[in-house]
């Protein structure tokens, strides 16, 4: 099963070990559980885009003003929520922000012509 852990910063300014993170990554490459992930710029780079009313609203910023961050996300594949969890922990996100664990529906991509 695959699961999409999204690391979660609560303030903004905080500062990861970089080393922490590449033996994190390294571990999860090792496992074979590594399916995808990516770091991600910061709130003040989002771009947030909704309809209401049909008409296309877009504002600079996240949606909600909040101080959490969303700093990035990998995709693990492993056999249940307890094995994820346990990847989450791992994490140096877990240390100074939170890790979210979700299950990943997989959906078979239409193909292109």
């Amino acid at each position: 099963m695959q699961y999409m852990l999204l690391f979660v910063d609560d303030h903004a300014d905080v500062v990861h070990d970089m080393s922490a993170w590449e033996a994190y990554m390294g571990a999860m490459a090792e496992g074979g559980i590594l399916r995808s992930g990516e770091e991600l710029s910061g709130n003040d780079t989002a771009t947030t885009v909704r309809i209401r009313g049909g008409k296309r609203e877009v504002q600079d910023g996240p949606f909600a003003d909040i101080k959490e961050q969303l700093g990035g996300f990998v995709v693990i594949e492993v056999d249940d929520l307890d094995t994820a969890i346990e990847w989450a922990a791992r994490s140096p996100a877990a240390e100074l922000g939170k890790v979210e664990v979700r299950p990943v529906i997989v959906h078979e991509m239409p193909e292109t012509a």
